[in-house]
């Protein structure tokens, strides 16, 4: 089994790519590695926030640490005329409901 040099994109040294590797590659529909494993794994667990779980994939439940606050815009319920919150601008093209309102519409 021989094995091909490929030189990492992001850090510019050369690994091996063995014919096992190329084969599993291809059989997946995947392009061949352009970042060395160490590379790759640094990146990964930049992409998944350090947590190792990739985000709510991982099980840790999405705690939403990292998550800036929500915009809040303040409305008038249309079921009952209360004022109240709403994670959207309203725009007056279609009604809006308070919490209670919402979810006493919802279960008809």
């Amino acid at each position: 089994m021989l094995a091909t040099d490929i030189t990492c994109a992001a850090c510019g040294t050369e690994f091996p790519f063995t014919q096992e590797e190329r084969e599993f590659y291809e059989s997946k529909g995947f392009q061949p590695p352009r970042k060395c494993k160490p590379c790759r794994d640094a990146a990964k667990q930049n992409r998944d926030g350090g947590y190792g779980g990739g985000g709510n994939r991982g099980g840790y439940g999405g705690g939403g640490y990292d998550r800036p606050q929500r915009a809040m815009f303040d409305a008038v319920c249309a079921g009952c005329g209360v004022n109240t919150q709403v994670p959207f601008q309203p725009n007056g093209s279609k009604p809006v409901y308070c919490r209670d309102c919402f979810q006493s519409r919802a279960s008809y």
